[in-house]
């Protein structure tokens, strides 16, 4: 179980684990599109972050400028998931601490705008429409609780699920190796099935964390 779960630990002996590099690696393959003569590959990212931006505009009234951010998490989070699923190279989304300051900074910055330039609205977000007068301290303490477990709710679903599919697949691949000649196709069958979900998830969780945090920046922002 501990070499199960080794590929989890960021830990080394140096001063600077070299796994959090891997982090930026992104910024290898991320083209520079003002410094670059234009190319496929530019052009690719170029569509793709114009359809992500048109996707989350309507989630936002006004301040269409916080796009920008959720853009910027969902491209970062989704090279790391990807570049996770390559050997020897560390998935940091799949570490609390990876996604749990990520989401804590966002939500406290989110937390200190509101209060400062938009606290009436959020107070009224505390008691929802039609309420009545008898439930209404009940409704304040629930909302006031779910808007603290916000950051920690984050993290752990983009962990959790991080985590899930990259333990399946360690669990095959050991299986794969040590399986004799007859169940050898069915478990390489299962891996390949199981690596293409998990290209998928990560780009499901990617867009699911930009989602949440564009909603939430709504919330304080409208």
């Amino acid at each position: 179980m501990t070499n199960l779960f080794s590929m989890f630990d960021p830990a080394t002996s140096s001063w600077f684990s070299l796994n959090w590099t891997a982090s930026l690696l992104f910024m290898l393959i991320f083209p520079i599109k003002k410094w670059l003569v234009p190319t496929r590959w530019t052009l690719t990212m170029s569509l793709m972050s114009d359809y992500i931006f048109n996707q989350f505009m309507p989630m936002v009234k006004k301040m269409k400028y916080l796009l920008i951010t959720t853009l910027s998490y969902m491209l970062f989070i989704m090279f790391n998931n990807v570049m996770g699923l390559f050997p020897y190279i560390f998935t940091s989304s799949s570490h609390m601490s990876f996604t749990l300051p990520l989401a804590l900074t966002s939500w406290l910055a989110m937390m200190i705008y509101g209060w400062l330039n938009n606290y009436t609205n959020l107070l009224t977000h505390l008691i929802p429409q039609g309420t009545p007068y008898i439930l209404m301290p009940f409704m304040v303490l629930i909302e006031t609780i779910s808007n603290l477990i916000r950051p920690g709710t984050l993290a752990v679903r983009l962990t959790a699920n991080m985590i899930a599919g990259h333990l399946l697949m360690v669990l095959l691949s050991t299986a794969l190796s040590n399986a004799p000649t007859s169940a050898v196709f069915a478990l390489f069958t299962a891996l390949s099935a199981l690596t293409i979900l998990e290209t998928a998830v990560s780009f499901i969780q990617a867009y699911v964390f930009s989602v949440l945090i564009t909603l939430y920046m709504a919330e304080f922002a409208d």
